[in-house]
């Protein structure tokens, strides 16, 4: 199930967030790529631990479970890196988001959709929030 999850996540990163990637460095934008090899690398592997359950094979069990071990480990680590550099993420974003917002409307720029959907998105997430205490505040008022 995860891999499914992690596969359909790193597909639609690359189909959906495209225009957001563009804002990153590019380092960022392989981070579908391996959203979707992850995905594919663990879908495969709980295959080989169904054959191996179904055959009874130990060897091939305890191969599985070496493989699960490993990429718990891996996950792990990933989980770390990103906590520990979550800082220089957030610059790396701020900075290109900076400087794409000075190249605004600049000719050939792909940037500026990226800009365009931020605030429309932002806008809207602050509408909803807006309506949404407006129409809790008069439902307390009625009452």
């Amino acid at each position: 199930i995860t891999g499914v999850i992690l596969l359909a996540v790193g597909i639609w990163g690359k189909v959906s967030l495209e225009n957001y990637f563009s804002l990153l460095n590019e380092k960022a934008t392989n981070v579908p790529f391996v959203l979707i090899g992850t995905g594919t690398v663990i879908i495969l592997l709980g295959t080989f631990g169904c054959f191996a359950t179904c055959r009874a094979s130990a060897w091939m069990l305890k191969l599985y479970a070496m493989f699960l071990t490993l990429i718990f480990l891996v996950e792990l680590v990933a989980a770390i890196v990103g906590f520990v550099f979550r800082h220089e993420i957030k610059d790396s974003f701020k900075n290109n988001y900076e400087k794409a917002l000075k190249q605004y409307n600049a000719t050939g720029d792909y940037r500026s959709n990226a800009v365009d959907k931020i605030q429309s998105t932002l806008i809207g997430i602050f509408l909803a929030y807006c309506l949404s205490r407006a129409i809790t505040n008069n439902q307390y008022e009625i009452v």
